[in-house]
């Protein structure tokens, strides 16, 4: 593997980046070049929403090729483009090959909810102390256990008995919540998610897991539910709010995450008109928000 190293203003990105896409490139990596300088810009909004700008005012482009010669050829021909004018060629330099799969499972070890419920990916041992184990591994939908918020949300479903509840994991990403809410009894579990990929992700995590549930688009959540879990961003769950409330049965829990502690006045004046939420639980600057 060899990687072309190239330097780029804001205005010429775009072309660069598509041109490496067409030349063949293994991929394309994009950084500041000013990171860690008094020039460093902070170029990211609220996550899953467009970041500001396209690029940042001077770009580090890394684009991998499988031999040299295909990192020499698309310099050479990157050069010739109009475009190319405030580029520059920084070098092109052997990668050493690694095993890949091997590093990347290394960056994931088994994570700790509570005190003997543990999310373990395939390839760890569970810990000596499990009592209550999640098999995942990395995929392409969001929840690995790792981020606050879906901590967060399998804290509050470990510390209670769902035994024959119906549950409804609203925006269910790898299928994490629905799989816990299995684990501690619930009876019926519906999980929604308007990407394919999500849906597709939570069937196979719940195969995986041996545990029972329902995965589809948002149209398949009918009725109301025992539990309603909702682990999103604020803006859409305050669009939600009639929808999900809609779902809850009458004394049954709404869980709501995906909310940074500065949103929690906003998310309470939003469902107002149907429940009181409260903060249930706090952490790294997100918060758990609940009604029953």
């Amino acid at each position: 593997m060899f990687e072309l190293v190239l330097l780029a203003p804001e205005e010429s990105l775009e072309h660069l980046t598509d041109a490496l896409d067409a030349l063949d490139a293994l991929s394309v990596s994009v950084e500041d070049a000013d990171a860690e300088t008094p020039a460093e810009q902070a170029l990211f909004g609220e996550p899953g929403m467009p970041a500001p700008k396209a690029g940042w005012q001077r770009s580090r482009v890394v684009a991998l090729f499988s031999d040299q010669a295909g990192a020499d050829e698309a310099a050479a021909l990157l050069r010739l483009q109009d475009f190319f004018d405030g580029c520059e060629v920084v070098g092109i330099r052997a990668v050493a090959d690694e095993d890949w799969v091997r590093l990347t499972q290394s960056q994931f070890a088994p994570v700790d909810i509570t005190p003997g419920f543990w999310i373990v990916p395939s390839w760890h041992e569970p810990p000596a102390d499990a009592r209550q184990v999640i098999r995942l591994d990395p995929g392409l939908a969001f929840g690995t256990g790792t981020h606050p918020t879906t901590r967060m949300c399998l804290r509050w479903i470990a510390q209670r008995d769902l035994t024959g509840q119906r549950v409804l994991d609203y925006g269910c990403g790898s299928g994490i919540l629905a799989i816990g809410a299995a684990k501690f009894g619930a009876q019926e579990i519906v999980a929604v998610d308007i990407d394919p990929a999500a849906v597709e992700a939570t069937r196979i995590n719940a195969s995986n897991n041996h545990v029972n549930l329902e995965a589809g688009l948002p149209e398949l959540a009918t009725g109301r539910y025992d539990v309603v879990l909702a682990n999103i961003l604020a803006t859409p769950l305050k669009v939600l709010a009639p929808l999900l409330c809609s779902h809850v049965r009458a004394g049954g829990h709404l869980v709501l995450a995906g909310i940074l502690e500065r949103q929690a006045q906003e998310l309470q004046e939003a469902y107002a008109p149907w429940v009181q939420l409260g903060i249930a639980d706090q952490e790294d600057g997100w918060i758990l928000m609940t009604a029953q």
